[in-house]
């Protein structure tokens, strides 16, 4: 299911000291399941060695167009055509000069330009200080660069190594990796708009306490992520939970059910897909306490009425646009027992096409889950496996389905 697994990449690294970063984008890349050829510049080699990149990749890596390896003298040419892509990482502020020029003064410029632009694309992940990144002449550059077929990955904001803030910092190479999956990904949802409830809820009894669950937030993360991937425009409302933000993914952050819901049915407005994973609290506290509840030595709890929250998955599937086909809704139930029965019973109830159940117990916090889809013709199970490649899988189910509803 990952899209980098069996790509051919060419990694191109010019001057900066972000060329650090490349050594683990070539780790990832690896462990993604790509084949990896390092081409340096003469200036990225004062800031990392050949060694670490061969070591890294188990390639000799190439530095001079002269490359007397290749039995045609023509490595900007071999190089070029065996490639899936041309990922440059660190791009400098002068290497994209270069390519706004069409300069092939050296091998990795030679073979950006010697590539087959309609086969082979260049990605470009910039890297240089905040005011080489803000000049006209860069941001000239690299829409030019832009313009003639790249790329271009954007920049990170943050400590620089000059001792500046601000733009210019290259991606890490985590985020690099999203990137080129998604670059990658057939996109299977592209032109719809997906909004994603994820993690708990925290429903708060007095200023510091409070009632939530177990849920991390994992598995509707994951999904946010695959429906980019995928070509979606996505909207991730989210509990408290501490997780990256998806690359290219819209977040909201909320705390309690009222929160979820007002948000949820603002982002319902313009959505074609909700997706509820959110575990969301069923009761919440009649009272909220102004200040702590302090014991007061008598050895009793303090007495708690509570209040049943708003059901908000049902609350969209009822909608109009939800009934008029406008918005296909999915449901998620997180169960102890008997997870069949419940959730058909749970899919009955709210009244939506699909929904997906699973143990809470043995997933909550967990990197890998088992799936259970429920609809309206039976049900099946997607085996253990990551939440990431879980996501992928029931990103393509979605698509499936919603292009079965379009041809009916």
């Amino acid at each position: 299911m990952n899209p980098l697994a069996g790509k051919h990449i060419v990694l191109g690294l010019s001057g900066g000291i972000a060329c650090y970063k490349a050594a683990e984008l070539a780790r990832l890349l690896v462990k993604a399941g790509s084949s990896v050829q390092v081409v340096m510049t003469e200036a990225a080699e004062h800031f990392i060695t050949a060694a670490t990149m061969q070591a890294l990749t188990n390639r000799p890596v190439a530095t001079s167009q002269w490359d007397a390896r290749e039995s045609n003298a023509m490595a900007h040419i071999n190089l070029s055509r065996e490639a899936d892509a041309i990922v440059i990482a660190p791009c400098s502020a002068d290497f994209i000069a270069r390519l706004a020029a069409g300069r092939c003064d050296e091998l990795l410029s030679l073979l950006c330009v010697a590539r087959p632009i309609a086969r082979v694309p260049l990605l470009l992940a910039p890297a240089m200080n905040r005011e080489m990144w803000a000049h006209p002449a860069t941001q000239r550059n690299l829409a030019q660069a832009a313009q003639d077929g790249a790329t271009v990955l954007g920049v990170g904001c943050g400590e620089q190594a000059c001792g500046e803030t601000g733009d210019g910092r290259m991606l890490e190479p985590s985020e690099i990796i999203e990137e080129l999956e998604a670059f990658f990904t057939p996109k299977l949802l592209a032109g719809q708009k997906v909004l994603i409830t994820a993690g708990p809820t925290f429903e708060a009894i007095d200023p510091v306490r409070g009632i939530t669950n177990r849920s991390s937030g994992k598995m509707g993360f994951a999904i946010a992520r695959a429906a980019r991937e995928a070509g979606a425009e996505v909207t991730l409302v989210a509990g408290p939970v501490h997780l990256p933000t998806p690359r290219g993914v819209a977040r909201i952050d909320v705390q309690s059910a009222q929160n979820m819901l007002e948000t949820v049915d603002r982002q319902a407005q313009t959505a074609t897909v909700f997706i509820a994973t959110a575990a969301v609290a069923d009761w919440r506290p009649a009272v909220v306490a102004m200040h702590k509840i302090k014991k007061d030595g008598s050895g009793q709890a303090p007495a708690l009425s509570f209040v049943e929250n708003p059901d908000i998955l049902a609350t969209v599937a009822a909608s109009r646009r939800a009934r008029e086909g406008d918005l296909y809704c999915v449901g998620f139930a997180a169960e102890s027992d008997h997870l069949l029965e419940h959730a058909r019973l749970k899919r009955e109830r709210k009244g939506v096409p699909l929904l997906v159940g699973n143990i809470g117990p043995a997933t909550f916090g967990q990197d890998d889950n088992t799936l259970l889809l429920v609809d309206s013709q039976g049900s099946h199970a997607l085996p253990r496996a990551s939440k990431r490649v879980l996501g992928r899988q029931l990103v393509a189910e979605l698509a499936r389905r919603l292009a079965a509803a379009r041809d009916t």
